[in-house]
């Protein structure tokens, strides 16, 4: 009984990796075309390559969130060498 339950397990673990496997087609194209389904192909291709280049660059800036954002942070004013050369000692104990 262990063994019919090992290979019931097994089977059923086994389908879902046997349904991953590559399906290879060895008839990709199928029968070689003929010149009016190649030379429809070459005309699509033309018109596929046309519509592309009217497409406009896109020279504007594709952030979605750069009109909500306000202006740019100032850069901090230099610290002048007198204030930071000044050094304050600590002075008996603090309590916490």
């Amino acid at each position: 009984m262990k063994v019919f339950r090992m290979a019931a397990l097994l089977a059923v673990l086994a389908g879902p990796a046997y349904a991953q496997a590559p399906h290879i087609n060895l008839l990709q194209d199928g029968p070689s075309k003929t010149d009016d389904e190649k030379a429809v192909d070459a005309e699509r291709e033309r018109a596929y390559k046309d519509t592309l280049k009217k497409i406009p660059d896109a020279k504007t800036s594709s952030d979605p969130w750069g009109g909500m954002r306000s202006d740019p942070p100032k850069p901090a004013a230099p610290k002048s060498s007198a204030a930071t050369s000044t050094k304050k000692t600590k002075t008996g104990t603090a309590a916490n």
